[in-house]
């Protein structure tokens, strides 16, 4: 049996090459002769490193930054050549950086995300790849444009506070010399939400981030002034672009203050670690993710593999921490009833479904 195996990171849990390791001893337990691919991805979010590594190699630096509450965290960048980094935003702006206590996007900003890229661009890269996804912040990218010279003001003309609470009360943004990017920026965002709205940051993705319902409105206010001002005073026109609610905003962000190209990151990085080759090899596709639910058919990348597997008729089994949500028609579906997978789980789990 031929077996291309390709999960994504389970969020806060194990990362995409555990997860890997995990099926592939699962596949091999129940069909030792079996020919195995690996594959780890990512659709923008926590793995996007491990995914690209494993295709391209690369080397791993880090770096310090500050993280989503202002203190001082290490963050990653891989370099597959002397001049192109990938990042993972998470790294600077991750909820897994937040005890749960403490979540709080109405506070929480992505400033540290800017000083990765600027970290980037000191060191030689003329091509930066953001992948969006995981953060712990819904600040539009408001604390990344700060890096790049961008204000923030309110109808007192003060400067605001950072975090998403504060642009609720966004009078005007305004532009001072800073460090400025002039390469070539790809955002790969994770889904394909607008900035906001009912399928917007806030109210999609605020509650896995600690917003409760009035912490909801006030962020979806914010970010919908935020859209208006970029529109009015920067001339950029994001809103309803899909992904620019990617990472709490930050696809909307990237895009203003960084001149990104914004890109679907389950397309991207299926293309870049050529996904379409290996699937035309096997007999069985293998994929996962820690949460299947009603957002993952938004763009993320586990959907988009077992589509495309459908549409060549290979067949696919689908190993997930938790299924709340309708899995696509001839998915075999297995999951851990919502409990914590160790990778010992993942392994008992396909075993037991392949055998």
């Amino acid at each position: 049996m031929r077996v291309l195996v390709c999960p994504t990171a389970f969020k806060e849990s194990l990362s995409a090459t555990r997860v890997t390791a995990a099926v592939v001893d699962g596949v091999l337990r129940a069909a030792p002769d079996s020919s195995i691919c690996r594959l780890p991805v990512s659709d923008g979010g926590p793995g996007l490193l491990d995914a690209i590594a494993e295709s391209e190699g690369g080397q791993i630096r880090t770096h310090r930054v500050r993280g989503p509450l202002g203190e001082s965290v290490s963050a990653r960048s891989l370099w597959v050549s002397p001049t192109e980094a990938v990042i993972e935003t998470a790294d600077a702006c991750g909820l897994h950086l937040v005890p749960t206590a403490s979540r709080d996007p109405m506070t929480a900003d992505t400033r540290g995300v800017g000083e990765l890229v600027v970290a980037c661009l000191e060191l030689g890269a003329t091509h930066i790849v953001l992948g969006l996804g995981g953060s712990g912040t819904v600040d539009g990218g408001s604390g990344l444009g700060r890096t790049f010279g961008y204000r923030f003001l309110g109808a007192d003309g003060a400067e605001l506070p950072p975090g998403g609470g504060a642009l609720a009360c966004l009078a005007r943004i305004e532009a001072e010399p800073g460090p400025s990017a002039g390469h070539v920026i790809t955002a790969i965002a994770d889904v394909r939400a607008p900035l906001s709205g009912p399928q917007g940051a806030a109210r999609r993705f605020g509650p896995q981030k600690g917003a409760d319902a009035a912490a909801i409105e006030v962020l979806d206010t914010g970010l919908a002034r935020l859209g208006e001002r970029l529109r009015d005073d920067l001339g950029c026109e994001v809103s309803h672009r899909p992904g620019a609610g990617a990472a709490g905003g930050l696809g909307a962000g990237c895009v203003a203050f960084l001149g990104a190209d914004l890109v679907a990151g389950s397309e991207w990085v299926l293309e870049r670690v050529g996904f379409e080759e290996a699937l035309s090899k096997v007999d069985l596709l293998i994929t996962g993710e820690g949460a299947w639910d009603a957002t993952s058919g938004l763009g993320k990348i586990t959907w988009e593999i077992l589509r495309r597997a459908r549409s060549v008729d290979v067949p696919a089994l689908l190993v997930c921490g938790t299924i709340t949500g309708p899995t696509p028609p001839g998915v075999t579906a297995v999951g851990g009833d919502g409990e914590w997978l160790e990778p010992g789980d993942v392994t008992r789990l396909v075993a037991d479904a392949l055998g």
